[in-house]
């Protein structure tokens, strides 16, 4: 019974990739709790070489993607099902098929006539306010944000939206820089690269730049396949090297950017940016811990800083807000803002610094903002002012 059930969603598969009705497919319910391998996606995408299946393996902290022919597919495929999973949930063009397996090893194969929804589709006039268009664009679709139909995934809205939200930020302030023909940009922590690769096709098609952009990540597996999406994608100036945000070597800059950086990862970034002397610095921090594990708030604010969610939160403002005013100590006029809706993802605050003529007496004052908020919250240090009183 476990032989036909899985013989049959495998030979279901075949059909419909043949075909060209498959949907996608994604394999859940590890069959250890130790698992790190949680989840494996697997779409349809065109290549140069054809229609073949990208697999991207999901693990906590990274994606692991594979472009891999349908035979190939179909041996992975019998594998995990054996291996790793015990459930695996198939879309097929007016078709769902589930396949189940117990503990003791029964298959069962359930299948449903339904209506697949429609991928989200910002063509035509609804992709005309959009920067970064999907037709025919090789990196989102290397990266699972659109199918190979270059329709965008229904899963991967919100990572399109955020794409160019961020782009359309980021607009006007690079058009203030002076160098507009062939502009440094550093992307530290770059991650899966969805937002490197956004900025890149921005400077490249949409201002007739000719940039070179590096990002840096920690994470080898991740460098290796973005630097392999931006040889698919012909983004020859584009490049990604493996590497700590405070160890990294940077030349002079023209834009510094790093989203997400943790804690003082964020601080790192900026410290980075000042001392390379960067036109532009733009960083989105999140988890926000080293000003609140010994600060001591006064008094008046005990009714706040008590409560511990309340308390989280104001030292997620107050981290920011000496953030913005050390670099404009430093000459930089800072904005803060939400990049993005709270409901698309909660790490949605920007921090942009662009370097301007400031007077030492403007200099001076932001460092004095900056003395008496750290004296209203009894904080000692402020992690970003040790880095900067080493030598610049």
């Amino acid at each position: 019974m476990q032989q036909d059930a899985i013989h049959t969603f495998l030979q279901k598969l075949e059909e419909s990739f043949q075909k060209g009705d498959f949907v996608k497919l994604t394999l859940s319910k590890s069959r250890s709790k130790k698992a790190e391998l949680k989840n494996i996606f697997i779409s349809p995408v065109k290549i140069k070489a054809g229609l073949v299946c990208n697999l991207v393996y999901r693990y906590p902290t990274r994606d692991i993607t594979k472009n891999l022919t349908l035979e190939d597919t179909l041996s992975e495929l019998r594998r995990a099902l054996r291996e790793d999973f015990s459930h695996a949930d198939m879309y097929v063009t007016g078709k769902n098929l589930k396949l189940l397996i117990s503990k003791k090893g029964q298959a069962k194969l359930l299948t449903r006539h339904i209506e697949v929804p429609a991928p989200v589709e910002f063509a035509h006039n609804r992709s005309k306010g959009r920067i970064i268009q999907t037709h025919n664009n090789t990196w989102l679709r290397q990266l699972g944000v659109v199918n190979a139909n270059y329709e965008v995934r229904h899963e991967m809205k919100d990572k399109f939206l955020q794409i160019n939200r961020y782009v359309e930020l980021l607009e006007p302030e690079i058009q203030m820089l002076n160098n507009t023909k062939q502009l440094q940009v550093a992307d530290m922590g770059s991650g899966k690269g969805y937002l490197t690769f956004a900025l890149y096709d921005f400077l490249l098609n949409k201002t007739g730049n000719h940039p070179f952009v590096q990002g840096i990540e920690f994470r080898e597996d991740l460098v290796d396949t973005c630097n392999s999406v931006a040889r698919e994608a012909s983004f020859k100036n584009l490049s990604f090297k493996q590497g700590s945000i405070e160890e990294s070597g940077l030349p002079e800059l023209d834009v510094l950017i790093a989203l997400h950086a943790c804690d003082t990862a964020t601080d790192d970034a900026i410290y980075r940016g000042i001392t390379a002397n960067a036109s532009l610095i733009v960083v989105a921090p999140c988890c926000h811990k080293q000003i609140r594990k010994d600060w001591l708030p006064a008094e008046q604010l005990k009714g706040v800083t008590r409560h511990g969610i309340l308390d989280e939160r104001q030292a997620e403002l107050v981290t920011d807000a000496l953030r913005a005013l050390i670099m404009e100590s430093r000459g930089y006029k800072t904005k803060v803002f939400e990049f993005i809706a709270t409901g698309h993802t909660p790490k949605n605050i920007a921090i942009v610094g662009r370097k301007i003529n400031k007077s030492t007496r403007e200099k001076e004052k932001a460092m004095e903002e900056a003395g008496k908020l750290k004296e209203l919250y009894g904080i000692k240090h402020h992690y970003l002012e040790q880095l900067l009183e080493q030598p610049l």
